[in-house]
């Protein structure tokens, strides 16, 4: 183990490309695990236990992000849910519409792994891991995907709202 002194500094970029990296064999276990329950257990049982586990996964980071939350005093707002995403390799932007806060990624790379290995749907279920953090979090609010990259839009565009405030989209 280097020592303090020892330490290698890399920039951004090498950064952000060893992160592509470990977001690239993430994406390849989870498209594995999942084809691999739903060959073995057919498509509907398969994509059951998919989708139970990425809402065990979320809600566990949800979890987290509560326990943080709460050791520093902060209310459980979705304003006080620490990122949990690299912000080097996500590309995001923060917009506003109608008065309503909206988060839209234009670049996931996930999904990118996801689309180039082609079973788009398979990894959609990934998607609810996002419900589940925010349930977690505080289950007065909900995490809503308005569009998304593996539904074919040309971004993701995801919103939190009190729960029950406006109708979900078709993808969740």
């Amino acid at each position: 183990m280097k020592t303090k002194s020892e330490q290698e500094t890399i920039t951004t970029a090498e950064a952000a490309a060893q992160i592509k990296l470990g977001l690239r064999r993430a994406a390849l276990i989870y498209h594995h695990f999942a084809r691999t329950l739903v060959d073995e257990l057919g498509e509907k049982r398969g994509r059951e236990l998919i989708k139970k586990a990425v809402e065990s996964y979320g809600s566990h980071v949800g979890c987290e992000a509560r326990q943080k939350a709460e050791d520093k005093k902060l209310d459980l707002k979705p304003e006080n849910f620490e990122s949990d995403l690299p912000k080097y390799v996500w590309q995001t932007e923060e917009i506003e519409i109608d008065g309503e806060k909206r988060s839209r990624v234009y670049f996931c790379p996930l999904a990118a792994e996801w689309m180039a290995l082609g079973d788009i749907k398979t990894a959609r279920l990934y998607c609810f891991v996002d419900q589940a953090k925010m349930t977690a979090f505080n289950p007065q609010y909900e995490y809503v995907h308005l569009k998304n990259l593996l539904d074919g839009d040309p971004f993701c565009e995801l919103v939190i709202r009190p729960v029950g405030s406006v109708e979900q989209s078709p993808g969740d």
